[in-house]
């Protein structure tokens, strides 16, 4: 009898996830046929190759890109600068095609489309930016600025001296990760509070909507972490939880926790032995973890109704506890 109430637990169970995966599959297939019109424009190279005459017109297309407080010959000077020319080879060298770039926006765009139907398909815009990898990418209504310069691969000899936690992700298969992160800023309200229980969910929406625009894409890659600092958040959750609770951390407003918890840097500061083995960040991974536990307990919400949730509502109901 205690074998086939057994058996029959199980059955239900294995339904229930067959279910759902039948309806994840569904889901994800109709996303697939949604077209996408991507047109790039290789403003780079029309940049790099355009004469005394030609760069005027451009500037004339292109003012967006040239800032109206540098003097022309500034941007002259830049054309035929050592470095633009080394950079532009190695572009061209990297990217013979836009092949790659192409089969990482398209599932993306794709995704933008089903969740948020008001876009229209972006003009894509690709540019070298003197490897400014705090700037890779910019996603503005209709219009995608790509910095080509800063996917060159992480091991490229040109990023040498670029700190490990910043290079890593100037890899082409991060790009899909960065565009979502701009495309989020427009749909997802800046935190009116400061405290850093605020930051952390903001950030924790802007992963979590990652989640539904990249569904087949690494946790490490959405965040920017490797796999062994995805298993350290993991294997430490219940840990650094209990850290921010005993210290009363959630509701402090000084910009220095920010920097200890949220922005990127090598390690978080916990000041504790735990330091140099933590990633940085690790307020932005547990707001993550907030948001997912609010949107697994509440599936009726939209995506849009949750990306306007009040921090400390979306908070309350998520009833947010770390596995112990």
């Amino acid at each position: 009898m205690k074998k086939a109430f057994l058996y029959s637990v199980l059955g239900f169970f294995l339904l229930g996830v067959l279910d759902s995966c039948d309806s994840s599959n569904a889901l994800e297939k109709e996303i697939a046929e949604i077209e996408i019109d991507l047109q790039y424009d290789r403003f780079d190279k029309k940049f790099f190759n355009a004469d005394r005459n030609e760069f005027y017109a451009l500037k004339a297309e292109y003012p967006y890109l040239f800032p109206p407080q540098y003097p022309d010959s500034i941007w002259l000077k830049r054309q035929r600068d050592s470095i633009q020319v080394v950079l532009q080879k190695e572009i061209d060298r990297v990217f013979p095609t836009l092949d790659g770039v192409t089969k990482e926006l398209k599932p993306l765009l794709q995704h933008i489309r089903y969740y948020f139907p008001e876009t229209s398909d972006p003009k894509i815009i690709t540019v070298t930016n003197n490897v400014d990898y705090q700037n890779k990418t910019v996603y503005a209504d209709s219009l995608i600025l790509l910095s080509l310069d800063t996917f060159l691969g992480a091991k490229n000899e040109l990023y040498k001296g670029i700190p490990a936690y910043i290079v890593r992700d100037m890899e082409l298969p991060y790009l899909s990760a960065h565009l979502a992160d701009e495309f989020a800023i427009s749909v997802t309200p800046t935190p009116k509070d400061r405290t850093l229980l605020g930051q952390m969910i903001y950030y924790g929406k802007k992963l979590y909507l990652k989640d539904r625009l990249l569904p087949q894409t690494s946790d490490a890659i959405k965040i920017s972490y490797t796999e062994d600092e995805i298993d350290w958040v993991k294997d430490n959750e219940r840990y650094m939880w209990q850290y921010f609770i005993e210290n009363e951390l959630l509701y402090k407003t000084q910009a220095n926790y920010a920097l200890r918890f949220i922005e990127p840097a090598p390690f978080s500061k916990f000041y504790l032995e735990i330091d140099n083995e933590s990633p940085g960040k690790v307020g932005q991974w547990l707001g993550w973890q907030i948001v997912r536990a609010y949107a697994e307990k509440n599936p009726e919400v939209t995506l849009q109704e949750l990306l306007q949730l009040p921090a400390q509502t979306l908070f309350n109901q998520s009833k947010y506890k770390p596995a112990k």
